[in-house]
């Protein structure tokens, strides 16, 4: 930033504003008992008078909450936060979210990396996608639908739901066989679908095209509901076992990084 840009900015900068969000910023790198006022004062350079104005205009307007806690007062991020980092997350929305971190997925990998969705009948639909570098491109069209049990994108996100969710969509999609390798029945499937949720990836192992593999990985929200999913597609060759699932928990932890992005907790 220019000196001529950060002056301007300081130009408009309201002090009283500024103290009121250095509160907040406080408040989230505090701990989970919260923090008093003068715990407060002295990490944001204010005195307790000041920082006790700041924290009731806040607590007004729901930005904190106060808690009695071993005989003193302390305060707590409030719920009106809440609110607006889920309309915030709603307003980016997880496709703009998502493409920096497909870019750097196709970069690490070299393969071709896709964002995808449920839609309302439980087919799995592609709506981003970054191409890998060199000649060999899959084919993998934006809009398309896959089918759910033969699909790494869907299958990750099937994982998520409940099972009589699982066998309803089912019913809708069918479950034709693509390969030889095709899960063609609910049970089989569900089995599949436990590992998928133990080892938080999902592989297409040859299931929809001979030849060809998926690897992906669910997108949760705070939640903890599947609302997307990421994926990377290879040709199967001589691919080791071993080298696959380095793969999905390569995918696992890219889709962490954008689950949290939603507000999920995730476990490390």
């Amino acid at each position: 930033m220019t000196q001529t840009a950060q002056s301007t900015e300081d130009r408009y900068a309201l002090r009283s504003v500024s103290r009121a969000l250095d509160v907040l910023e406080a408040l989230g790198t505090g701990t989970t008992d919260g923090s008093t006022v003068a715990e407060i004062a002295t990490a944001i350079g204010v005195s307790k008078s000041t920082a006790f104005a700041l924290l009731q205009t806040l607590l007004a307007r729901n930005f904190v909450i106060d808690v009695r806690l071993g005989g003193s007062r302390r305060y707590r991020l409030g719920f009106a936060l809440v609110h607006l980092g889920d309309r915030a997350a709603a307003d980016v929305g997880v496709s703009q979210l998502a493409m920096p971190v497909l870019r750097e997925l196709t970069e690490v990998t070299g393969l071709t990396s896709r964002l995808a969705v449920l839609d309302e009948n439980g087919y799995a639909v592609a709506i981003n996608r970054v191409e890998a570098p060199g000649i060999v491109r899959i084919a993998s069209s934006l809009g398309q639908r896959e089918l759910p049990h033969c699909s790494a994108l869907g299958k990750s996100l099937f994982a998520l739901l409940p099972p009589a969710r699982v066998v309803k969509l089912l019913a809708h999609t069918g479950m034709p066989r693509r390969t030889r390798f095709t899960r063609v029945t609910p049970g089989e499937l569900m089995n599949d679908l436990i590992l998928v949720a133990e080892r938080g990836y999902a592989f297409d192992d040859e299931e929809d095209n001979i030849g060809v593999v998926c690897v992906g990985a669910a997108i949760t929200d705070r939640d903890g509901a599947g609302v997307a999913a990421i994926s990377v597609t290879t040709l199967k060759g001589d691919l080791s076992d071993d080298y696959l699932h380095d793969l999905g928990r390569t995918l696992r932890k890219y889709a962490e990084r954008i689950s949290q992005m939603l507000g999920a907790q995730v476990q490390s």
